[in-house]
């Protein structure tokens, strides 16, 4: 039996240590914040992130990174993307041989826009085992035992195998994929336009404006992730159009309630405050901006959030521009 450590005490972490711990695999739990990883350890709940949700008897709290992952055969990163390279190198020199490195970690590395699976593969090698697990997911139903459907990709068919089978109970089913590319660039760009859809409802539209974003947002998706490699049935999956529809519709959506405050009318650095965790779609919809110009990929919905977020652009001058675009056909003939 595999002895894993989970590594990032979110809500996200917090709720897939719990998950793999009740499935009777040997989990230890390690997050960067001292103070909170004692709080877990004395209250046995993460009651800033996960209030109410006891953990496992057997859950291992540990707030040594280095004791949590010296002798641990998979190591499940949670961490915020700026975060991600970090967390690999504190740990390179710590793995055991042979480690396999998973990640449930969203977007793309701040610095340099790669894809956390070439981040992944500079660091630690390209002979490492690696795998994403993405997909519409929300932590608290993970947490509370809701039926959840998630996709783990890895191009190392073994590793994606055992993951699905760690992770496989009654309430929560993985699909094996291969296509890395795909499923990272879906939990990349959803996050961008949730904060769309927050956007357009706090600016009072309704679910026409909605339904319209969500299926225009998609076909942003797929052309980017089509040019960067990824599969179309990837992004018609799980961790491509289940993310979207998930996090364009639910106010759990940390993006999505970061969209709704701005459109309201609310200062940008108040809106964050208010929500307390990571936007992973504020970082991102930079780096998505500038993929999308190198490669001259049109994305009208994720040109305007950019202007938004870092032109000053007020909310309502991006729906005019999105509104005043010269008509043509929804499917470019070939």
């Amino acid at each position: 039996m595999p002895k894993i450590s989970v590594l990032g005490a979110g809500s996200w972490g917090t709720a897939l240590a719990i998950l793999l711990s009740r499935n009777n695999h040997p989990v230890r739990l390690w997050g960067h914040h001292p103070l909170h990883m004692a709080a877990l350890a004395k209250e046995r709940m993460n009651q800033r992130y996960l209030p109410g949700t006891r953990f496992p008897a057997d859950l291992v709290i540990d707030s040594s990174l280095q004791d949590n992952v010296s002798d641990a055969d998979i190591i499940i990163l949670a961490v915020p993307s700026h975060a991600f390279r970090k967390t690999l190198l504190e740990l390179k020199d710590t793995l055991k041989p042979n480690c396999k490195v998973a990640w449930a970690t969203k977007g793309l590395e701040m610095e340099t826009g790669q894809l956390l699976h070439t981040v992944v593969e500079t660091i630690l090698g390209k002979g490492t085992p690696s795998a994403v697990l993405s997909g519409p997911t929300f932590a608290g139903e993970v947490a509370s035992g809701q039926p959840t459907a998630i996709t783990v990709a890895s191009e190392c068919d073994e590793f994606a195998e055992i993951l699905v089978n760690l992770l496989h109970n009654n309430h929560f089913r993985p699909y094996s994929s291969r296509d890395m590319i795909g499923v990272q660039l879906g939990g990349a760009i959803k996050n961008v336009l949730a904060i769309a859809a927050g956007l357009a409802e706090g600016l009072g539209f309704g679910a026409n404006a909605r339904a319209a974003l969500i299926t225009r947002g998609l076909a942003e998706m797929m052309r980017l992730g089509v040019s960067m490699g990824g599969q179309p049935d990837t992004l018609m999956g799980l961790s491509g159009v289940g993310d979207l529809i998930l996090t364009c519709t639910d106010n759990q959506s940390r993006n999505r309630r970061f969209g709704l405050g701005l459109g309201l009318g609310q200062p940008t650095e108040a809106v964050i405050e208010s929500i307390g965790q990571e936007i992973e779609g504020i970082p991102t919809a930079r780096l998505i901006h500038q993929l999308a110009n190198r490669l001259n990929i049109d994305m009208p919905i994720s040109t305007q959030v950019f202007r938004i977020l870092y032109e000053g652009l007020a909310p309502t001058e991006a729906v005019k521009n999105l509104l005043i675009r010269d008509p043509k056909p929804e499917v470019m003939r070939s």
